[in-house]
């Protein structure tokens, strides 16, 4: 790399600072041992950021987001601000950095650790191995199509509208991210719709076709009904590679195949925008689990899935490759080895503190790097 990428901090409510600090120490040991070097910046969002500066997140925050290479959020969000009025609750800073960096790709893999395969709901047999990446379509679809709002009938009934729609440029962009993904996969793409009910999923089914003929031949395209989908992802989930989805379908079909790995905790994502002319592309990536503010600044917050959300920006943002590799294997072996924090610890296993988990994986990273 010929500079310093720039990345915006935001470690947000709960569990976010600690989970994050890993993250800085974990990028300085890559500028001191692989020569890759980050210009970090840390910021308010979420609860913390209303109580200092009565909003979610502020303009001034916002800006910053929209000039670096790529946002690294915590979480968001606790007891203390469900008081505050519904429109600059701590999860609007969150909503406000995916619509103003026009974030319309969400990645969500749902990858099993062969360590805790047991964890699963499923047999080990079903999940062992599982590596599947979920492209849920995330800025349009009935969340966010007009009409929509909660009316009185002239007969007194209440009435509530959403709408479905989608454009074929909506549809596209979605569907090449996924198509992109997929070559450096398995090279295989399921398309998730109800076209059978819905003329928007008929739209969806056809453009997606379309594209496909059009730039992706070479990858096995394969099209699924929403509902079979959810069911084949307990039945078999082990025929997916990458499965790209509306919003509201991937909204829930992403929570499903997350919790087939067994731990929400472990779950990193990423939200991406469209690439510029350079080919950069705004993004924003934060582990899925909550602030947890239950067990907040007690040093038993898992950091893997912030840490992982950081090697997903590797990978992703940064294209590199080797060091994303570097830090998934590190992960893999920490557990393989038994060490566990609080939330995945068994018997058997030595339970140990966030940092104490952090450095584990940076000790990995420096022994495989040997």
């Amino acid at each position: 790399m010929t500079a310093n990428k720039s990345i915006l901090l935001l470690p947000g409510d709960g569990i976010g600072p600690e989970a994050m600090a890993e993250v800085v120490k974990t990028a300085d040991w890559m500028g001191q041992q692989r020569a890759v070097g980050f210009d970090t910046e840390e910021a308010l969002v979420g609860g913390c950021s209303i109580d200092a500066a009565g909003v979610p997140i502020t303009d001034a925050v916002m800006a910053k987001a929209m000039d670096a290479d790529a946002v690294l959020l915590g979480a968001v969000g606790g007891p203390k601000w469900d008081a505050v009025d519904f429109a600059i609750r701590p999860e609007a800073g969150l909503l406000r950095l995916r619509k103003d960096l026009e974030l319309f790709a969400n990645l969500r893999p749902a990858m099993v650790f062969p360590a805790l395969a047991d964890a699963s709901s499923l047999k080990r047999e079903l999940v062992e191995g599982l590596d599947i990446m979920i492209v849920r379509e995330l800025t349009g679809g009935v969340y966010f199509g007009e009409p929509r709002g909660i009316e009185t009938l002239p007969d007194g009934q209440r009435r509530g509208v959403n709408t479905q729609v989608y454009t074929t440029s909506e549809i596209h962009r979605v569907a090449a991210v996924a198509f992109d993904l997929a070559r450096k996969r398995g090279n295989l793409v399921h398309s998730v719709e109800k076209m059978n009910v819905m003329e928007s999923g008929r739209l969806w089914r056809e453009e997606v076709t379309k594209l496909h003929g059009e730039q992706f031949a070479d990858v096995d395209l394969q099209h699924m009904l929403a509902d079979n989908c959810a069911m084949q992802l307990v039945r078999n989930p082990k025929q997916f590679d990458v499965i790209v989805t509306d919003n509201l379908f991937g909204d829930m079909l992403s929570d499903e195949a997350a919790m087939l790995t067994g731990s929400l905790g472990m779950l990193p994502s990423a939200s991406l925008g469209a690439a510029d002319e350079t080919g950069r592309r705004r993004a924003l990536y934060e582990p899925v689990h909550g602030s947890a503010p239950d067990i907040a600044g007690q040093g038993l917050a898992n950091p893997i899935a912030m840490l992982l959300s950081f090697a997903m920006m590797l990978r992703y943002s940064f294209d590199l490759g080797s060091e994303a590799d570097l830090m998934e294997t590190a992960v893999a072996n920490v557990l393989n080895a038994g060490i566990r924090t609080a939330d995945i610890a068994t018997s058997d296993t030595k339970k140990v503190s966030t940092g104490e988990m952090g450095q584990a994986i940076r000790d990995e990273m420096e022994r495989l790097s040997g």
